[in-house]
This record gives C-alpha cells, sequence and structure tokens, in this order.
C-alpha cells in the first residue's frame, strides 16, 4: 500500500468521506487511490476558493470536516481567503496539500513553495509527513486536530514521493478532545449577576445559538433585566418557527454602539467581547460602553449548551415557551426593497431552509425581518473575506442533502468564486442564488463616509462594475444552471417559488437600485 493509499483509507476510518478538490501532479496518487478505495465522495472545484469555501459550508451542516485537496503552496494561496473565512467559523477542516517531491524540492522548481508558513496563517495544526510510515498516523492526528471543540482547521502536507512510495499503513481513529465543563463557582457567579436586577447583556456565539443551547438562553432571557444578542456575524443560527428570535450586534458601528448602551453587565456564552468591525475616526473600536463588566463564562471550547442549561436552572426560570409569532408578512408586490425582499423571504422560504448570507450591504435588512419565517438555519460569512457565499452555499447542500439552500449574494462578491455555480448544476445541488445586482461595490461607498472621506471620479470608477455590464444569466448558463431576470417583486417572488421546487440550482439576477 503506499502512501496515498493508507491517508484515503484512514480518513474513511476517521470519519471524513467527502474530499473537496483541485488537484494537480503531485496530488495524481492521491486520485489514483480514490480507484481502488471506495467510499470517498470527490467533489470538484474550479477554483481553490470555491474548495475552501464550501468545505466550510459542509461542516457547518454535517457537524463534521471534510477534506480538501490542494497543489503545492501556490494552490493552498488561491484557498486562503475561504479558510480565513472558515476559521473564524470554527469548524471542523482537514486540509491535504500536496508538494514537491523530498529530493526533489531543494532544486527550488517553479511550485515550490513555504507551504507550511502558508498554512500556518490559517491552521491550528500544521505537519508535513516526511516519511511513508508515517502517513497514516498524521492523518488520524490531523481529523482529531479539526474535530477537537469548537472546531479547527488541520493542514496535512504530503510531498509527492511520500504519496507514492510503499509501505503505507492505516491508522486507527484518534479519541477527540471533549468540550471543558464550566465549574459550578462561575456558573453561580453568572446566575447572582443576572439576579441582581442590573441590565445584563448575555452574548451568544457558536454552539449557543442552536438546539436546546438556544431555547435555555431564550428561558434566561425572560428575567426583565436581561438583553439576549448574538454575535454580528454567526456560523450557524437555528431560527424560524417557534425557535427564538435572537438579534444581532448591527454591523454599522453608530448602531452597535446604541444598541449596547447602558448595559452594566455582559455574559460571553461561546462568544467573545464585541469589536468594531474596522477603525474609524473618532469613534471606539470596542462596541461595550466603558463601564461594562465582561464575564466570559464559556468560550467557544467549552460546553457551552450543558453551561446555558446549568445557569437557566441556577435562576430559577421555567421551561421554554415560545413567544407568539408575528403573523406571516404577505407576500408584497411593487418596487424592489430590502424590506420588500425580507417579507417576500419570511413568507415563502421552504421550510427547513437553509440561507448563505453575503449578501451586504443590500442584505443588512433581511436577517432581523425574517425571524417569522418558517424553520431554517442562517449562514453568514464569518471573516470579512468576500466570495464566500456561492462556496459556502455549495458546501452546506453537501452537507445537508434534501434540504434547499438560498444564497443570498452581492453581486460584487458573488464574481469572486462564481465557479461554484459550475459544481452546483454537476452535483445537481438544490441551491437557489439570488443575486442582488446594484452593480457596484455598495458597501465602499458606505465605507468612504465612515472614515470621512469624499467621493470622487477615482473613487467611484473603482466600486462601478457597471461597465462593461455583467450579464448573470449568460453566466448562469455558461455553467449549467438555469436562470432568471427580475425587475419587481412580483417578478421576483413568482420566480423565487419556481426556483425552490427547481431540481438543481437556479440562479436569480434581482435588479435592485
Amino acid at each position: 500500500m503506499n502512501g496515498a493509499e493508507s491517508l484515503v483509507r484512514t480518513l474513511l476510518a476517521s470519519g471524513v468521506d467527502v474530499c473537496l478538490a483541485n488537484p494537480g501532479t503531485s496530488e495524481m496518487h492521491f486520485v489514483s487511490a480514490l480507484d481502488r478505495v471506495a467510499g470517498m465522495r470527490c467533489v470538484l472545484g474550479l477554483f481553490e476558493g470555491v474548495v475552501s469555501g464550501a468545505a466550510d459550508g459542509y461542516a457547518r451542516m454535517a457537524g463534521k470536516p471534510a477534506a480538501t485537496l490542494f497543489h503545492c503552496g501556490p494552490g493552498l494561496a488561491n484557498g486562503i481567503a475561504n479558510l480565513h473565512n472558515a476559521k473564524r467559523a470554527r469548524v471542523p477542516l482537514v486540509n491535504i496539500i500536496g508538494d514537491q517531491a523530498t529530493y526533489h524540492k531543494p532544486l527550488h522548481p517553479p511550485l515550490a513553495a513555504d507551504t507550511e508558513a502558508l498554512a500556518a496563517t490559517v491552521s491550528q495544526w500544521v505537519r508535513t509527513a516526511a516519511r511513508v510510515e508515517d502517513v497514516g498516523t498524521e492523518a488520524a492526528a490531523a481529523v482529531a486536530a479539526a474535530r477537537a471543540a469548537p472546531g479547527s482547521i488541520a493542514s496535512l502536507i504530503l510531498p509527492s514521493d511520500v504519496s507514492w512510495n510503499e509501505g503505507g499503513a492505516i491508522a486507527s481513529p484518534l479519541a477527540i478532545a471533549p468540550a471543558e465543563h464550566i465549574v459550578e463557582a462561575a456558573i453561580a457567579e453568572a446566575a447572582a449577576l443576572l439576579r441582581s436586577g442590573e441590565p445584563t447583556l448575555l452574548l451568544l456565539g457558536g454552539a449557543a445559538l442552536s438546539g436546546r443551547a438556544l431555547l435555555d438562553a431564550a428561558r434566561i432571557a425572560t428575567l426583565p433585566n436581561v438583553k439576549l444578542m448574538a454575535e454580528n456575524f454567526n456560523a450557524r443560527v437555528e431560527r424560524g418557527g417557534d425557535r427564538p428570535f435572537v438579534p444581532r450586534i448591527p454591523y454599522p458601528i453608530d448602531a452597535a454602539l446604541a444598541a449596547l448602551a447602558g448595559v452594566r453587565n455582559v455574559i460571553l456564552i461561546g462568544a467573545r467581547d464585541p469589536v468594531a468591525f474596522f477603525a474609524y475616526p473618532g469613534k471606539p473600536g470596542r462596541l461595550l460602553p466603558d463601564s461594562a463588566v465582561v464575564h466570559d463564562l464559556a468560550t467557544p471550547a467549552d460546553d457551552v449548551g450543558d453551561a446555558l442549561a446549568r445557569l437557566a436552572d441556577a435562576v430559577g426560570v421555567g421551561p421554554y415557551a415560545p413567544a407568539p409569532q408575528a403573523p406571516t408578512p404577505d407576500v408584497p408586490g411593487g418596487a424592489v426593497t430590502p424590506e420588500a425582499v425580507a417579507a417576500a423571504l419570511a413568507a415563502l422560504l421552504p421550510e427547513g431552509a437553509i440561507v448563505a448570507d453575503e449578501g451586504l450591504t443590500f442584505g443588512f435588512a433581511l436577517y432581523p425581518n425574517t425571524g417569522n419565517a418558517a424553520p431554517h438555519d442562517w449562514l453568514q460569512l464569518m471573516g470579512g473575506a468576500i466570495g464566500n457565499g456561492p462556496p459556502l452555499a455549495t458546501g452546506a447542500a453537501l452537507g445537508a442533502p434534501g434540504r434547499r439552500v438560498i444564497n443570498v449574494q452581492g453581486d460584487g462578491s458573488a464574481l469572486y468564486t462564481i465557479q461554484a455555480l459550475w459544481t452546483q448544476a454537476r452535483e445537481r445541488l438544490d441551491v437557489t442564488t439570488i443575486i442582488f445586482a446594484n452593480r457596484r461595490y455598495e458597501i465602499l461607498f458606505d465605507e468612504l463616509k465612515n472614515v470621512g472621506a469624499a467621493a470622487g471620479a477615482a473613487s467611484r470608477a473603482l466600486f462601478d462594475i457597471a461597465d462593461p455590464a455583467i450579464d448573470w444569466r449568460a453566466l448562469a448558463t455558461s455553467f449549467g444552471v438555469e436562470s432568471a431576470r427580475a425587475e419587481t417583486m412580483k417578478e421576483f417572488t413568482d420566480l423565487f417559488g419556481v426556483a425552490n421546487r427547481w431540481r438543481g440550482p437556479f440562479l436569480i439576477e434581482l435588479v435592485v437600485p
């Protein structure tokens, strides 16, 4: 058995059975091993940023890592932006990175790179398998590192001669380190704060926004002095139906400061002390009032579900009782506005849908106005590196087959990874992509104002993508995806219904002001 085959068999033994790939010469023996080893679903991405972003979406929905396959350091570099997003999302992910043969790399061939250094920028665990005998054990260690709470990126570099040499061995899966339990004294201290009557913010992130943990947080928030909020950007929020609606910290800094004004105590549950996305002249970087006292009760690596259940019991609140739901809005007609699109989504989202949100400026109104939709999951861009939405939706569809994925997507950021449409078509994934086509980087106009700079002809030219106009329908067709264009809400809502009944991917270009 060669090293590549021992790698594939060890990954399968460790529960990794999906590989998102963009291979090259150094990975040919890994590819060849797939012909001899059954069980690994390999999905081709036409660009490494699609591969890394799809691995992120898969992990968020499947709850376990996929493997990626990158070609040497430059291939990894092409995927780094969405690996940055995945690291911020704290998902489990195993990168397999081919490299030059150990005896060839000292000759400095054109693709030689410091692959370990590149991988270290977006990984919590990095190793190079220098001997064929080590490949299986290193692969098992990579999976265990990736799956340790709350989820990490592990990168295993495989020189091509180590891949083709004989002498590989399958390694047994390693035990996964469990999440830490919070000590009773910390629970009691937090409970005392909650019962104190002082204005207290319970700030949720990560695993606190799904399952029983979310319901226990809502129980605690029935106390009159407690405000419940989520971080501004979240990997996955379960919402809609009878689930509690959790407002997020707003993205605009002035709105965020206003939302957090008056808070005396903050209890962090799987979240971090909130900070502004960027620095702005004359405005603070930290969003909480200076007088607020922060209590980091449960980090993302802790058992946040257990902490919230014990905390709810400690403060003596009753069982979760769903709040009366606002009526589902009528399907709107008329002009296209963010609020109208939000109302349409609230009315028409299929039950069990997954929303992959990279709507950016036009999409800011969507989350706060869709809490009364049918039960669904909401996924966000986590690290701020745009071009995450199409691959995130692709991976989510792979990780949760049978559920419709809705990618709400700004047009400018979609162009970073539009190749994801081809993968959706090839794999026949049920993804509805809604392109908000305003033909400009609208968010940059807002940021120009926020930093106190004036917009002139040069800056406007850099933010405009209308000349030449992008033909989204032609792009979708070229990648094998059915598409249509909407200019009114009536056209959009009709198309949205069609798209969500479609088997396979469907793109709607929604012309927005």
